[in-house]
């Protein structure tokens, strides 16, 4: 068993050696405390590296369109809106910089940006033509607001939707999940043992999850809320119960998380009606 070291706090007390390890995991494994990672299926690792390949450049194309507005910014020229990454603007934002040494730096950046562009093109290209060879990725492709690229990443991340029995544990894993922290449940009463009637705290989302996955479900989320459809009806319902719209975006990815387990799971496609009755 490959065991998650995040869950093994218990090696950390005490002293540490080879042979001390060895006998804390031997205890913790006889009394079925480990926590095993999941290896994964091989027949995605060329999807899995092409999404891997592309979230990368994704990332830092993102830094370097944050570093050049901060850079803007740093010397007090307003830079809201995207005019200042386009190429036809370009000689008009760097006439605003006096320094050299400064416009110098930005025009580094500038190429950075192009290079890492062209490149998260041809990345997307080839993820896509991958993912054409896994046929679940154009059933995932009918739920609304997933689309493609979505489709594509959701496959490599997941690879298999028999790892999760239920869509609770695919909440978990994707970071949509409520922790909650209670003590003293239970009192005893005139001899009788009564659960207390104290409500539960919740703390917030989990935080030991996949965050590429936790992003594609919430973007695929705000998406929903904003484009017409079964998603944004489902949404506008929730609001108008007096959620606030975080939770009801909440409640959204967590709904679009749990379809892309069953149809999955059971191969179907999407019906907009079996949603609608659900949130009925």
């Amino acid at each position: 068993m490959v065991c998650n070291p995040r869950k093994n706090a218990l090696l950390k007390d005490g002293n540490k050696s080879d042979r001390i390890d060895a006998r804390k995991l031997a205890d913790r494994l006889r009394l079925n405390d480990l926590k095993p990672v999941y290896h994964g299926e091989t027949g995605v690792r060329m999807l899995r590296e092409l999404a891997r390949s592309y979230l990368n450049l994704v990332k830092d194309q993102t830094r370097v369109m944050n570093r050049l507005k901060a850079m803007y910014r740093s010397w007090a020229i307003p830079c809201a809106g995207r005019d200042v990454y386009y190429a036809r603007h370009r000689a008009e934002w760097l006439g605003k910089i006096r320094e050299a040494g400064v416009r110098r730096r930005a025009e580094h950046l500038y190429q950075q940006l192009d290079m890492l562009q062209h490149l998260r093109q041809q990345a997307r290209r080839e993820l896509l033509a991958e993912s054409r060879q896994h046929p679940i990725t154009a059933k995932l492709r009918q739920i609304p607001s997933l689309g493609p690229i979505r489709s594509a990443l959701a496959v490599a991340l997941i690879r298999t939707p028999h790892r999760f029995r239920t869509r609770r544990q695919l909440w978990a894993y994707s970071g949509l999940a409520l922790e909650t922290r209670t003590s003293g449940e239970y009192r005893c009463v005139e001899g009788q043992i009564r659960r207390s009637k104290k409500q539960i705290s919740i703390r917030g989302l989990n935080k030991d999850h996949n965050h590429d996955l936790k992003g594609l479900f919430k973007g695929a989320a705000t998406r929903a809320s904003i484009q017409p459809g079964p998603f944004q009806d489902f949404y506008q319902r929730s609001l108008a119960k007096g959620i606030k719209p975080t939770m009801a975006r909440l409640t959204l990815a967590r709904k679009i998380a749990a379809i892309t387990l069953t149809l999955w799971k059971k191969g179907e496609n999407f019906d907009a009606e079996k949603l609608k009755s659900q949130a009925a």
